[in-house]
């Protein structure tokens, strides 16, 4: 059900909106013959959002404002997920 204008987006309408999304971006993956990227599209959960968002990040305070933190060490400590770069061997 499509929420009108002005209503209160409930947690069911953005879980909706998110699974419809998902399923939509791996029937995409699947149509080009990408099941590995289909796979992990369709495991990926809605909670993955918040740890994304503060890994993308990449200065440490910004991404702690955004998640909402008084103390960065819970942000670097419980969200980010970023590892080290390193450059292609080739």
């Amino acid at each position: 059900m499509r929420a009108e204008i002005g209503q209160q987006l409930t947690l069911k309408m953005l879980r909706d909106r998110s699974d419809a999304a998902r399923a939509a971006a791996a029937a995409i993956a699947e149509n080009d013959r990408n099941a590995d990227l289909a796979l992990r599209i369709t495991a990926s959960q809605f909670r993955d959002i918040r740890p994304k968002a503060a890994s993308e990040i990449v200065n440490l305070e910004d991404a702690s404002k955004l998640l909402g933190h008084t103390n960065k060490k819970i942000t670097q400590k419980v969200y980010r997920r970023v590892r080290e770069v390193v450059k292609p061997t080739r």
